[in-house]
């Protein structure tokens, strides 16, 4: 078993590779918002929303998801990166988070056939033609070599551009069913060439892009990768995760960010194991990149126990939308804020714009509509 020295959640943290330093363990993890123009440039809401987190101490800060490529588009008031246009907008960001002292990473993704046709004008592209309800025919069209050579690229380009707009990082997201994970997933990737297969080419998409963004970026610059353990439903199954972690980690990631949903769960494949998916990665690999790990968390309590599983960075999400100060109170031991549901009022408090609202209503009880 690996060993992992204990720490607290409130304490430092050296990307030992880069020399960055994070003013504590909590990420602010990507999470959809829609408050980005419909051109994909960055809205004084979303800034004003990110900064507030920065402002509240978490010690790094993620973006939502930006699109890399136009057909990447995944929803209305998505986060674009795909053009020069945006440098300005995410410039006026980066500036922001670093006045409170906060990391700030950008999560760059392509939708892949979750790219609805009737956002993009275009057919949907996937590792190979699978049914979806996004396309116009009802499947997503198999990617040719071409189109895999211009993702990459366009992942490339992306990374360029938030060098240029002052990021401290980027966060790969190969997780929840979008482009890098249909390459991935078994059922998704029925390819015959050299991007599928066994997991070696399933998982060359996403090492290509690495290794692109890494010939084209400075030295000094963070790149990270979030995957899923297990998707059942795409055929991205533990073992196979595990081991691209381990590729992952040969290769010289700078993180990896386990999205778990919920950290204090069993692996589903092995539900009579008693590892949590955290320890399924950190008490078997070794020389492991950091690990942040994502779900469920929203005491102090819940954040020393994902410490203890040997996670390195905790990932919240949920929490920090009503809670914008949820980070300055990592050293309070029986920290427990408010759950939901929360009104409206208190959700602009917490600087929500309506447009933001309205979205978190589709999540069944965390919005009370009495204001």
């Amino acid at each position: 078993m690996v060993q992992h020295k204990i720490t607290n959640s409130s304490d430092s943290y050296l990307f030992n590779r880069t020399g960055h330093s994070a003013r504590n363990r909590a990420v602010l993890a990507a999470m959809t918002n829609k408050q980005s123009h419909s051109d994909g440039t960055l809205s004084d809401n979303e800034i004003r929303w990110l900064t507030r987190r920065a402002e509240g101490g978490f010690g790094i800060i993620t973006t939502a998801a930006a699109h890399v490529s136009k057909d990447g588009q995944g929803w209305a008031g998505e986060l674009g990166v795909f053009d020069d246009v945006h440098i300005h907008n995410l410039t006026t960001l980066t500036d922001s988070i670093h006045t409170h002292d906060s990391l700030v990473f950008a999560q760059l993704y392509h939708g892949g056939m979750r790219a609805p046709q009737h956002l993009t004008g275009r057919e949907p592209v996937s590792a190979s033609r699978v049914r979806c309800d996004e396309s116009e025919s009802g499947f997503a069209r198999s990617a040719s070599g071409k189109d895999i050579e211009r993702i990459i690229q366009d992942f490339t380009s992306a990374a360029v551009r938030c060098v240029n707009s002052g990021f401290d990082g980027i966060e790969l997201h190969g997780a929840h069913g979008y482009l890098i994970s249909q390459f991935l997933g078994t059922k998704t990737n029925m390819r015959t060439d050299e991007w599928g297969g066994g997991l070696k080419g399933r998982s060359r998409f996403l090492i290509e892009i690495y290794r692109s963004i890494k010939e084209n970026v400075p030295d000094s610059f963070i790149v990270g990768a979030r995957i899923s353990p297990e998707i059942s439903n795409m055929g991205i199954n533990l073992d196979d995760s595990i081991n691209l972690a381990c590729s992952l980690r040969d290769e010289g990631v700078d993180f990896i960010h386990l999205s778990c949903w919920d950290v204090f769960a069993n692996s589903k494949e092995y539900p009579d194991d008693p590892r949590t998916l955290t320890e399924w990665f950190t008490r078997s690999i070794n020389d492991l990149p950091p690990i942040i790990s994502t779900g469920s968390v929203w005491s102090t309590a819940d954040a020393q126990k994902l410490m203890n599983q040997g996670a390195d960075l905790i990932g919240v999400a949920r929490v920090g939308i009503p809670h914008p100060e949820w980070a300055e109170n990592l050293s309070q031991e029986n920290y427990n804020p408010p759950r939901a549901p929360f009104t409206a009022e208190q959700l602009r408090e917490a600087d929500l714009s309506d447009v933001f609202i309205d979205y978190m209503r589709k999540w069944k009880g965390f919005v009370c509509d009495n204001n």
